[in-house]
């Protein structure tokens, strides 16, 4: 027996854009006798996203139901840009000081309310003033562990000095993963 499966062409899926869904909420809440809550309900959305969609709508029409921008109207702890200024001219000035030196010189010449040394690396970044390359230099070692005893051991002579019998260089052997001193020999 050979089953014959139907595909029904005519019936493509919805496809909605973010801005249609929120025009057709406008407008179905904006109806006389409407139920905004119920409309959130059947949207999916919280009461205050729908009362919000509708006040923009009302204000602006439909671009104000547009995404708008998070960013706050204003920074008060915000870095000015006569700051900004100050640590670009003084980092052109000395190319090779980072963000501590420039702030201790800073403060030396009697700038007041100096922005933290973070900050001041901030400030050369977005200046373009520090390298990709440098970044890179400028991070801390970071020590390779293994994950297991045994797997690789450090060998290292750890100087030399004078014996009455000549002079003696120490060996010494690490494993790697525990730290473990595994050798020390007198050569």
């Amino acid at each position: 027996m050979e089953e014959v499966w139907e595909c029904v062409v005519n019936m493509p899926w919805p496809v909605k854009d973010l801005m249609s869904v929120r025009l057709e909420f406008v407008s179905l809440a904006s109806q006389p006798e409407a139920n905004v809550r119920q409309l959130c309900r059947r949207f999916e959305i919280s009461p205050t996203v729908g009362y919000k969609w509708l006040e923009r709508y009302e204000k602006g029409g439909v671009e104000a139901l547009a995404n708008q921008s998070r960013r706050p109207l204003r920074s008060p702890g915000q870095t000015s840009q006569e700051m900004a200024d100050k640590v670009v001219a003084l980092r052109q000035a000395h190319p090779a000081w980072g963000a501590r030196k420039l702030r201790r010189r800073l403060q030396d010449l009697g700038v007041t309310e100096l922005p933290a040394t973070s900050t001041i690396t901030g400030i050369l970044h977005r200046h373009g003033l520090i390298s990709p390359a440098q970044s890179l230099a400028a991070q801390p070692y970071q020590r390779f562990e293994r994950s297991a005893p045994n797997q690789l051991w450090q060998v290292d002579f750890k100087g030399d000095f004078p014996l009455a019998q000549g002079r003696c260089h120490p060996l010494c052997s690490v494993d790697d993963h525990s730290r473990y001193n595994v050798l020390l020999a007198a050569c």
